[in-house]
């Protein structure tokens, strides 16, 4: 896992309703050259979260479409840009791909 995105950085969000984070993560990856690494559903709620990967210039700008083009659609629950994740962080990350 480390090797396939080591050194890039991570963003991360979570909307309210899947279906828009679709949209969000469409409008992330048009945006800038970013991977979306994940998606996983909110299995307590309609939400997803959204893990995408590059570097910290194109996550930024990836983030900052995804918001825009989820905020008239969805709530938006939470968000963050990790530039170094240590790995510990990448070994947490990698726990939660596919769940």
């Amino acid at each position: 896992m480390a090797g396939k995105y080591e050194r890039t950085a991570v963003g991360v969000f979570e909307l309210d309703n899947e279906c828009a984070c679709f949209v969000a993560l469409d409008a992330a990856a048009k945006a800038a050259a970013v991977k979306i690494q994940g998606v996983e559903r909110n299995r307590l709620s309609a939400g997803a979260c959204v893990k995408m990967r590059g570097s910290v210039s194109d996550v930024n700008a990836a983030m900052e479409a995804a918001l825009r083009a989820a905020e008239p659609i969805s709530e938006i629950v939470s968000h963050t840009v990790i530039a170094s994740p240590t790995e510990d962080t990448e070994t947490a990350l990698a726990m939660t791909i596919g769940k």
